[in-house]
């Protein structure tokens, strides 16, 4: 593996295990994004973090990279209808209506970005 991609290999894996560990101290913010029709918010809020956390440990493992991103690239779909949540209802710390407006459109295209980013761990460098 080349230089570059080791180095994003590790951004990555350090990304998701924090943002894992702040669904956990920080869990405010992310229930605020869930849309309302889902059933036990805080459990989905936990079962996303402790995934995101083992996802990106089991990363930087050689043995299990490729599940790992793959993962990733599940878990990165299964979110996207609460970042569309927070987008087109303007969802901010307040809830509905009390967003940054713009911000949370512009975060939608870096879920494809990151797909794209956790897809390419599932390609052999050879």
């Amino acid at each position: 593996m080349s230089r570059a991609k080791t180095i994003l290999l590790w951004v990555q894996a350090v990304a998701y295990i924090a943002a894992g560990f702040n669904h956990l101290v920080n869990p405010a913010f992310y229930l605020a994004i869930m849309p309302p029709d889902l059933p036990n918010p805080e459990w989905l809020n936990l079962l996303s973090g402790l995934a995101e956390i083992v996802l990106g440990v089991f990363l930087l493992e050689p043995r299990t990279r490729v599940y790992a991103a793959w993962g990733i690239i599940a878990l990165l779909v299964a979110v996207f209808p609460a970042n569309w949540y927070a987008a087109s209802a303007n969802v901010g710390p307040e809830g509905p209506g009390t967003g940054a407006g713009i911000v949370n459109w512009i975060r939608l295209p870096f879920q494809a970005l990151f797909i794209v980013w956790a897809w390419w761990y599932t390609r052999d460098d050879g």
